[in-house]
């Protein structure tokens, strides 16, 4: 049984982000890799040295992360204290927290090339320029979402009248009253049994 109203449309899916489509592969490329990596060391030293690399790698990340954690608290409560007295406390101190705890997380993941990529995380002045990369990145970010991002999205959503007011809308449009053909009342429902 059809009814005279036309089946809406779905509007066009939006296009996949690279982040998206290429993120599942690389995981799989990276875990592939470590798998082979692992084997080939295996086959070279047996497989007692393998497992001892991977306790090595778990116990030093989880130190590094316990110390990168406990100088992040201490840094909070630092500022915290600091607030409290009425003392402003510098702002953009960055300690390398962050990639201090990825590198241990690092660490602590089984697999060759996480424990390398790891151990660089852990050199100073990759932290530091790391840092410098990511706060840029991040800042100019922030600026072009300032001038066209959400900003103007929610500008366009407006409707502006002719007296000065601004209302909050959107526009529903009815196809079965541009085909002329009759629509059920908006208050009716479909029958439950049929």
């Amino acid at each position: 049984m059809t009814t005279g109203a036309p089946t809406p449309t779905s509007p066009a899916r939006p296009r996949r982000s690279r982040l998206r489509t290429f993120l599942p592969l690389g995981l799989a490329a990276w875990l592939v890799l470590e798998i082979w990596l692992l084997s080939l060391v295996a086959g070279a030293a047996g497989g007692l040295t393998v497992f001892l690399l991977l306790v090595a790698g778990f116990l030093l990340g989880s130190a590094v992360v316990k110390r990168a954690g406990r100088r992040a608290f201490r840094n909070l409560t630092e500022t915290l204290q600091q607030r409290q007295s009425g003392t402003v406390p510098p702002s953009g101190r960055s300690d390398g927290n962050g990639f201090l705890m990825l590198g241990g997380l690092l660490l602590m993941l089984p697999g060759m090339i996480s424990d390398a990529v790891g151990l660089v995380l852990l050199v100073p002045p990759v932290q530091k320029a790391l840092g410098r990369y990511t706060e840029r990145t991040f800042e100019r970010k922030l600026r072009e979402a300032a001038h066209g991002g959400f900003g103007g999205a929610f500008q366009q959503a407006r409707i502006h009248r002719p007296d000065g007011k601004v209302v909050q809308g959107e526009v529903i449009r009815d196809d079965a009253e541009d085909t002329g053909t009759p629509h059920p009342p908006r208050d009716a429902h479909p029958p439950l049994n049929r």
